[in-house]
């Protein structure tokens, strides 16, 4: 007898279900090997092969514009992407922080600023146009700093006691003292300082440090208040003096002056800082590429020395880091500023 054909299985539901996965795994491990190398660039690289803005809230030529310009420089090795400084001063920075709320949260705009902007506007004006703790998201921080009172070099006071008993004898205790924005931490300081040594003290607000360091150098105003890189090189070069330091210590760039806990007038401790912030919603991956891009960026020798050359303690702060960073020196001036009294304008 010739045997019946064996008729093939029919493979079950399940088997059915077994072999279309099966497929569907081997198909996707094929797309990803045809892909290669790009694939997984794009994923941890988001930033790779673009054009970044990192704006910056005061004129070309001041120190935050200097420290930007020295970072982007480094970044655009690390990230593999175009690195551009774009100024947008006014308003102590406000302008360019309402420019980083109204862009796209891609992370190819992101904000370097100092605590001014970030801690200290959205407490004094009433309308700042931007709520940071809503709108924006901390990327990583890189140094703190210290405020100094600094003298022009045409002003005889050598220190700081000094520079009190020469405006009391010179002027009957009335001056002006610049200051690189209004309702600032050197604005509050200078009314501390009026307050403590019973001046009559106007700050004088700027656009920015740079045209009060213009003025400064040029003798047209007898003393200011900045960030320690705004005045350290001129400082250096004999133009003028800078007289004392906020913080809790001497800094190294600034050895001989003394901290204003030292002249007797305490509360100025907490320092500032810089940072990278971005738009709200800004994805995680590009976040972290910038963040570790950055802390490579400062682990170079160069560029640290380049730094604390400045007057900056440079160190990497995650974007948490900054963020814990941000709020407690945010904390720290409300107090301070409701203690002098300051209506919100």
């Amino acid at each position: 007898m010739t045997p019946r054909p064996t008729r093939p299985m029919r493979p079950t539901p399940t088997r059915r279900r077994l072999l279309a996965a099966t497929l569907a795994l081997a198909t996707g491990a094929a797309t990803l090997l045809a892909a290669g190398p790009a694939a997984a660039q794009a994923a941890t690289q988001p930033l790779a092969g673009k054009t970044l803005r990192l704006l910056v809230g005061f004129p070309a030529g001041g120190g935050t514009d200097a420290i930007a310009r020295i970072l982007a420089e480094q970044l655009k090795d690390e990230l593999g992407a175009t690195v551009i400084v774009e100024n947008k001063p006014g308003a102590g920075g406000q302008l360019a922080a309402q420019a980083l709320k109204a862009s796209a949260p891609d992370g190819t705009t992101l904000f370097l600023s100092h605590d001014h902007t970030i801690s200290i506007l959205p407490q004094v004006v009433k309308t700042p146009g931007f709520d940071p703790a809503v709108d924006f998201v901390p990327v990583a921080g890189f140094a703190t700093f210290v405020n100094a009172f600094a003298v022009s070099g045409g002003t005889p006071a050598k220190g700081f006691g000094e520079y009190v008993a020469w405006v009391r004898s010179a002027s009957g205790g009335k001056g002006a003292v610049g200051i690189p924005a209004p309702a600032s931490v050197p604005e509050f300081l200078v009314k501390l300082v009026a307050q403590k040594y019973q001046l009559d003290l106007v700050a004088a607000p700027y656009r920015g440090s740079a045209p009060m360091m213009a003025d400064m150098l040029g003798n047209q105003i007898a003393a200011g208040v900045g960030s320690i890189p705004d005045f350290i090189e001129n400082h250096r070069h004999g133009k003028l003096r800078v007289v004392a330091v906020l913080g809790s210590q001497r800094q190294a760039a600034l050895p001989d002056v003394p901290t204003f806990a030292e002249l007797g007038l305490a509360g100025f401790e907490d320092v500032p800082y810089y940072g990278v912030f971005a738009p709200a919603g800004t994805p995680r991956p590009a976040l972290d590429q910038f963040s570790a891009a950055l802390a490579r960026v400062l682990a170079r020798p160069p560029v640290r020395e380049r730094l604390a050359a400045m007057g900056l303690t440079v160190g990497h702060m995650t974007g948490e880091q900054l963020g814990q960073r941000e709020r407690a020196y945010t904390a720290t001036w409300s107090r301070i500023i409701r203690s002098t009294g300051f209506v919100p304008q």
